[in-house]
């Protein structure tokens, strides 16, 4: 339970049990209020402080909130990166919408992912404010929507946007990260001939032959295991949805299958997806009654790799050993907006407090020291960065 008068939680925990109570979900989830009212939230947070704030219009009633904190130097800009959603509640086994504080951690649906770090952020952007400090280069805080979904948000964010440096907050356990994987996912589709089971031979099994590409894929897996990235290991494929047949007593026409392949940085999407289509010409060449065909991908997003030696880089590991942190650069398997902003020609990190493992999941929770510590990160980061 919430045990302590919220008077006596530091700011960053105030601000973040204020943002776990906004239900976020994103609003292409089952029950998903969208963003709206998370954005007035945050608006209303910066305005009450005399920040100057402004939305940006992305999808109807779903805007991005940001935040300028001018610098000395007027033609060098910082972007803090955040989103404002969160998946859906779906299996959670606690109140998501009810932070509670217990044993120095916080729960709630969020939490983790990723209110945390954007409570991080908008407290240590406040405080300079608050305390008339003028960082080196301007700051803009982004919170934007949709990253939980198909990361509509920081398209827009990126439209026309320059910086010479992004932090976004994701789940890292107050490591810097420099590589991410990118995700690419498809379906492929197989068409048959419908038929009556006690005349099989009359049809052509969509799922047997579905049977064929999967084993195939399957190998394909094996084989992407030999080769690993440095910081992110290998590329990954995996078959998560098969849909097929009507009724047992039928020879299904059709069968269909999602794709989620990993991408490591070096890979193309238009590569991936045109090894992907070798593959099934192979097999119909071996199988000819075997018609299948690739959708267009449902999510496509390349992976990100930061130079370590760019000036970021080397500022975010000095920063986290000087503060004893564990100052190593290093890579995650998710995906998420740095690299869109990377795309756009960012050096850009990713970097905030908790566990990946905690986000989505039915128990989510961060530990608040780990938020404390990712302000004065973000902060320290921001006066420093020039």
């Amino acid at each position: 339970m919430l045990k302590l008068p919220s008077m006596t939680l530091s700011p960053v925990t105030r601000t973040l049990v204020e943002l776990v109570r906004i239900i976020s979900v994103n609003s292409s989830y089952e029950g998903g209020a969208g963003e709206r009212e998370i954005a007035t939230w945050v608006k209303g947070f910066f305005e009450q402080r005399g920040i100057k704030v402004w939305e940006q219009a992305v999808l109807p009633h779903r805007p991005n909130i940001v935040a300028r904190l001018p610098g000395r130097n007027s033609q060098r800009r910082l972007i803090l990166e955040a989103h404002t959603d969160t998946v859906s509640v779906k299996g959670m086994t606690i109140p998501p919408f009810e932070p509670r504080v217990e044993d120095g951690k916080l729960y709630g649906r969020g939490s983790c992912d990723t209110k945390a770090g954007l409570a991080a952020m908008m407290c240590a952007v406040a405080s300079l404010h608050e305390e008339g400090i003028e960082p080196p280069c301007e700051v803009w805080l982004a919170a934007v929507i949709d990253e939980e979904f198909s990361f509509r948000g920081v398209a827009r964010l990126c439209e026309g946007l320059t910086a010479h440096a992004a932090l976004v907050a994701e789940p890292t356990g107050l490591r810097a990260v420099i590589a991410c994987k990118g995700v690419l996912r498809w379906r492929i589709v197989v068409r048959g001939k419908a038929a009556h089971s006690s005349k099989s031979h009359l049809g052509i099994n969509a799922i047997n032959h579905m049977a064929r590409i999967v084993l195939a894929l399957e190998e394909e897996h094996q084989r992407l295991a030999a080769r690993a990235h440095p910081l992110l290991g290998p590329a990954t494929l995996n078959v998560g949805v098969i849909q097929g047949g009507v009724q047992v007593n039928f020879v299904p026409d059709a069968c269909a299958i999602e794709i989620d392949r990993r991408l490591l940085p070096g890979e193309t999407v238009d590569d991936v997806l045109a090894h992907y289509q070798g593959l099934l010409n192979a097999l119909r060449a071996q199988h000819p009654t075997l018609e299948a065909f690739m959708e267009p991908p449902m999510l496509t997003d390349e992976a990100m790799e930061t130079d370590a030696h760019s000036a970021p880089a080397r500022l975010a590991s000095t920063v986290l050993t000087e503060m004893g942190l564990d100052g190593t650069l290093c890579g995650v398997p998710f995906s998420c907006d740095a690299s869109k902003l990377s795309r756009q020609g960012i050096p850009s990190l990713i970097f905030g407090p908790g566990s990946i493992d905690q986000a989505h999941a039915a128990v989510e929770f961060v530990d608040l020291a780990e938020v404390e510590r990712a302000a004065e990160f973000y902060r320290n980061f921001i006066l420093r960065f020039v």
